[in-house]
């Protein structure tokens, strides 16, 4: 029951990027329809439209395999030599760097939430009319 289950919300998520391939196709846009149809989905589920239970084990599962669906683009890359000679190593530059700045501003969006958060609790505590201390 679990396969079919996990099967069926697989096909869910494929449903939403169906949808996000139709709609760019009939509007012509520049957006990939599979970023589209993840905003649909994105929607639905802040709206509460589709419950997290409905695909929370799929989408768990294809994360669990994620890795595989890179291996035809690495093999691609192999076929043109030339993108890992000197264009490699700038390429490889670009990407150590791109992935440091993306860890830093997240670490510092992270940092700075939690902050928030901890003064709200602050402000909590001592918005009471009475103190504790003796």
């Amino acid at each position: 029951m679990k396969f079919l289950n996990t099967v069926l919300q697989i096909c869910i998520l494929y449903i939403f990027f169906f949808i996000g391939s139709a709609i760019q196709n009939l509007f012509h846009l520049v957006i990939p329809g599979s970023i589209i149809g993840l905003i649909l989905l994105f929607t639905c589920l802040c709206l509460k439209i589709i419950p997290v239970t409905f695909i929370e084990r799929g989408a768990g599962f294809l994360l669990s395999i994620l890795t595989l669906f890179f291996i035809p683009a690495t093999v691609g890359i192999m076929k043109y030599p030339s993108l890992l000679s000197y264009h490699g190593v700038l390429l490889f530059i670009v990407i150590l760097l791109s992935t440091v700045i993306t860890i830093a501003i997240a670490g510092m969006t992270s940092q700075f939430f939690e902050k928030k958060a901890q003064k709200r609790k602050d402000d909590k505590k001592c918005s009471k009319p009475y103190s504790h201390s003796v």
